[in-house]
């Protein structure tokens, strides 16, 4: 059982093993898996603003997702889209930094949709820092220390839409009892760090066709920082998503692996046709490239048509004994070139993810949520389909 600890003991643990934080530090309220070290979560709400720079401090970091789906009821809700929610909010997301623009022009409206996945029954929060990069936000005129503090920003976010989801539950002011799931239910931030392809914003992301110039030291050098000051900011894992390359997750592996990373992390890679990843790469040989790192506690698929989805659990199946993570989009084709979603065979409606969602938890899937042009709507079929009625599973 997952159990909150208190204030000084989190005090003793951070003294005794010499975490590095921001100058301004709030120590954050986490869980403690049996006879694991520790693993933090949202920052408490008496302590001054700020995270504490960690993740997860421990040598076993499987068995902390394994606590954590435990907990969760067996399998975990992921939240949907951003980019559609932020949307329909009114945010304009045409800026090559996507929907990482909010982060200084409306950062209310990225906490706005966080707390509208919460309400609609997630588990797992991802983080606006899909497309934010160091490299992006100086091609749009900020310094890098400006960067490296709107990434901050990012986790910052997300854990407050947690404690105010929270702290709005234990005080009986949600919207509706529907709404109001226990408090005592799990929830995690996942910090989003998307390919390099994003950061181009030429569609490539979708291909993973970076030319012969990209090497593995070059996106090594290129994601080294940025990780390092979302894993500082205090996440509870990092979410490596739509990965459309081989090479691309051997540089992710190499990262995660190199002596000052500590944190847990997932691998998600992205299908055109339900048999390869993006690139046309094996996705056997991307999945036990994966799985060779004791650091990626879950592998799986997003950004992919719903349809192919069953087939590629099954496929990651046969390599990794790990979690799997599936959160495709909506079925709808992004057209790099208009730069716009375009309906297509196999989109999939609200009600429709209904049907898919029990096969792919009958078939292996434990972390299951949305990706592009999912909605909370979405959100909450999964959630009421896996059965995660927290008001009466809690006591």
């Amino acid at each position: 059982m997952l159990q909150f600890c208190s204030f000084e003991s989190l005090r003793g643990i951070l003294e005794s093993t010499a975490i590095n934080g921001r100058e301004e530090m709030s120590f954050a309220t986490g869980f403690v898996a049996a006879a694991l070290p520790l693993a933090l979560l949202s920052p408490s709400s008496c302590m001054p603003k700020g995270n504490v720079a960690m993740g997860f401090v421990t040598s076993h970091p499987a068995a902390v997702i394994r606590e954590f789906l435990e907990e969760a009821g067996g399998c975990a809700v992921i939240d949907g889209g951003l980019a559609t929610q932020l949307e329909t909010h009114g945010a304009d997301l045409n800026d090559p930094l996507w929907s990482a623009h909010c982060l200084f022009s409306s950062p209310d409206l990225i906490k706005k949709v966080h707390l509208d996945y919460l309400d609609a029954g997630a588990n797992i929060l991802i983080t606006a820092s899909y497309q934010a990069t160091i490299q992006g936000f100086e091609s749009g005129g900020f310094s890098a220390e400006q960067g490296e503090d709107l990434l901050r920003k990012c986790i910052d976010l997300a854990c407050e839409a947690r404690r105010i989801y929270e702290d709005r539950c234990s005080e009986g002011s949600c919207d509706s009892a529907e709404n109001c799931f226990s408090s005592k239910r799990p929830i995690l931030v996942a910090a989003s760090v998307g390919p390099y392809g994003a950061y181009l914003a030429d569609g490539s992301e979708y291909s993973g066709d970076y030319g012969k110039d990209v090497t593995l030291e070059t996106l090594k050098d290129f994601h080294r920082r940025r990780l390092h000051v979302l894993v500082k900011a205090g996440p509870d894992l990092v979410a490596f998503e739509t990965i459309p390359c081989k090479l691309e997750a051997q540089a992710y592996i190499e990262l995660l692996e190199e002596a000052n990373i500590e944190i847990p992390a997932w691998l998600s890679f992205s299908s055109k046709d339900g048999i390869n990843i993006a690139s046309g790469d094996s996705l056997a040989e991307c999945v036990s490239i994966a799985d060779s790192c004791k650091k990626v506690v879950a592998i799986g698929i997003n950004c992919t048509p719903p349809r192919y989805i069953h087939q590629l659990i099954l496929s990651i199946r046969d390599v990794s004994g790990k979690p799997i993570i599936i959160y495709p989009n909506s079925g709808e084709s992004y057209d790099p070139v208009e730069k716009k979603w375009v309906e297509s065979t196999g989109a999939a409606a609200d009600e429709d993810f209904i049907s898919y969602i029990a096969h792919w938890h009958e078939a292996g899937a434990s972390l299951i949520g949305g990706c592009c042009r999912t909605t909370p709507n979405t959100i909450r079929a999964i959630a009421r389909t896996l059965g995660k009625n927290y008001l009466s599973v809690q006591k």
